[in-house]
């Protein structure tokens, strides 16, 4: 019991800390801009940002996988937090878990397998183009640098 909790838990401590790392410092900002998205404190989505790889850390994970917000999700919650505030965000967050939990016991993602590649495709232009217009507002009153930058990125 014992090597084996140090092998799972203490057998890559360099590694972990360097993955660790790296995730914090690119999680950072993508929390602060899903909390603008979706209408809420950028303290918000720091925090619960924290809270999810808190619980992944000791609730397991795979390799490779880093679970955070996503920007499907913030664009759903921009109606949500509109109409009937943060409390109910709260709620969603917790219901939209237990249906995660749900569809995994029941293995429906085995389903995903009958998804065109064209349709994922879609859907993931379709969220970033979503993801660029909830940002024009942001482009108002400001230097021409900024407008450049947002040109070369688009551009990109």
């Amino acid at each position: 019991m014992v090597v084996s909790f140090k092998n799972s838990w203490l057998g890559n401590i360099r590694g972990d800390l360097l993955a660790g790392t790296v995730v914090a410092l690119a999680l950072i900002p993508e929390a602060i801009a899903f909390s603008i998205i979706a209408g809420v404190d950028p303290k918000v989505g720091l925090y619960a940002s924290f809270c999810i790889a808190v619980v992944i850390a000791f609730v397991g994970g795979r390799p490779g996988m880093i679970s955070a917000a996503t920007g499907a999700m913030a664009l759903l919650m921009v109606t949500l937090v509109r109409e009937h505030g943060l409390e109910y965000l709260l709620a969603a967050t917790l219901l939209t878990g237990l249906l995660q939990i749900v569809a995994g016991y029941l293995r429906l993602g085995s389903l995903m397998r009958f998804v065109s590649r064209s349709v994922v495709t879609g859907f993931v232009n379709a969220l970033a183009i979503l993801i660029f217009m909830a940002q024009l507002p942001e482009l108002t009153g400001v230097s021409w640098h900024v407008y450049a930058m947002t040109a070369g990125v688009v551009l990109l």
